[in-house]
């Protein structure tokens, strides 16, 4: 069976954009919450979230209108030119490969709206009019309002020159990891020889912000800014909405070696699962959850008491934080009570189709930087999440194989298993 490799990485995220910044951002255990900025949010009762503030959209190299409008598409080129610099040099189009055998296999987010023309009708951040939903209808039904979900993707593979496999998934919270685990099987399986892939979203707009307050899903603790964000805390009360992107580019081991490409990890295996219960409660019983580590254990053929780390879903949500825990005593058992676990959705707010992206790269990092992320704003433990979640502080440890959860709306459940380079 062939074996897959990371070359490349990118990332645009609230505590740093760029792999150094990105990286610093861990090792300081920086949080990324603040006021919200990009608009006027005094209408919503939730005030914060977790913005990119680092990176100059405007200043970016972008001949289509469309991609300079639509703040996702924009992050997630970014992330991509970032990893296939890394990956490939300065080359392009890439030539390492053959161009159908180098594929684009993202995750974005769901909103295909961009919101400037909807101004006249919001006011101070306050819709003028019954509803945000007549403020909507009111606009002028251009076709130019719609965005094109796989925009960055198209814009990235031109670029590259990768003319194989395009997908673009659109599962919400799972579809960072859900992305970046059908383009490890691709490669895997012989369809392809590398890819780019990893997710990029931005929903914290108008829109975004008003539909998850509306399912009673965000923190509402706006004088905490940064320290709102609190997964696994007795005292948390919903996540902090973020945005970003992360990409990877993956090839296949032998081929990478030979071209001398840097190999930063190995992916080892990867499942997906369906609770198929409700749209926004994980199942009581978990079972989709466990299902899903325990088939990617096994895709990866690593026994529980190998893993040396788990990046969580860890939302800071009420119903999450506790099954996720309980997920990972059920899979691991004696050996649960060893392992460290964080979320860094306590430093960069919940990206939602990035997050599992953005997450995974996290995760690379506690490999290769032999340093766990911290799980920030963890000052009052909850008895239901009685795991080590690394509180507060980076921990130093030397990991060989970890693994990362992505568990959304909707009931889907995702696990990859990421090792470091081996022989």
């Amino acid at each position: 069976m062939r074996r897959v490799v990371v070359t490349g990485r990118g990332v645009v995220s609230p505590i740093g954009s760029g792999l150094p910044a990105f990286s610093r951002g861990l090792r300081e255990a920086r949080p990324g919450g603040d006021e919200i900025r990009s608009f006027d949010a005094r209408a919503f009762p939730t005030r914060i979230a977790a913005e990119v503030t680092d990176l100059e959209l405007a200043s970016l190299a972008l001949a289509d209108p469309a991609l300079r409008r639509d703040r996702k598409s924009c992050f997630g080129l970014v992330a991509a030119r970032e990893a296939l610099a890394e990956a490939f040099g300065p080359e392009r189009p890439i030539r390492a490969y053959p161009s159908e055998r180098f594929g684009v296999m993202v995750a974005a987010g769901l909103e295909v709206f961009h919101l400037e023309d909807l101004t006249p009708h919001l006011r101070g951040g306050r819709v003028q009019g019954p509803s945000l939903s007549a403020a909507l209808h009111a606009a002028p039904p251009r076709a130019f309002l719609q965005i094109p979900a796989h925009l960055a993707a198209l814009h990235a593979a031109r670029e590259a020159g990768a003319t194989g496999a395009l997908s673009v998934n659109l599962s919400a919270c799972a579809a960072g990891t859900q992305a970046i685990g059908e383009a490890f099987r691709a490669i895997r399986e012989g369809a392809l020889d590398a890819a780019l892939t990893g997710g990029y979203d931005s929903m914290v707009n108008p829109l975004g912000l008003g539909g998850f307050s509306l399912l009673e899903a965000l923190s509402r603790a706006n004088e905490l800014r940064g320290a709102a964000s609190r997964p696994f805390d007795r005292r948390r009360d919903g996540f902090v909405l973020g945005e970003g992107a992360g990409m990877l580019v993956l090839e296949e081991l032998d081929a990478a070696r030979a071209r001398g490409a840097p190999v930063i990890a190995e992916v080892l295996g990867y499942a997906s699962t369906l609770d198929a219960y409700r749209v926004t409660d994980p199942a009581p019983d978990q079972a989709g959850a466990i299902a899903a580590m325990r088939a990617a254990l096994g895709d990866a053929r690593v026994q529980p008491e190998e893993v040396g780390y788990v990046n969580a879903h860890g939302t800071a949500t009420r119903k999450n934080d506790p099954a996720e825990t309980a997920a990972i005593h059920a899979v691991f058992g004696a050996a649960a009570a060893r392992l460290p676990i964080s979320s860094t959705k306590s430093q960069i707010g919940h990206l939602i189709g990035a997050a599992g992206a953005v997450e995974l790269l996290a995760t690379v990092f506690a490999l290769e930087a032999s340093l766990l992320p911290a799980t920030i704003n963890l000052d009052e433990p909850d008895p239901e999440c009685d795991l080590d979640y690394v509180p507060n502080r980076p921990r130093p440890a030397e990991v060989a194989i970890a693994i990362s959860n992505s568990f959304g709306f909707g009931g889907q459940n995702a696990t990859i298993v990421v090792g470091r380079p081996r022989a």
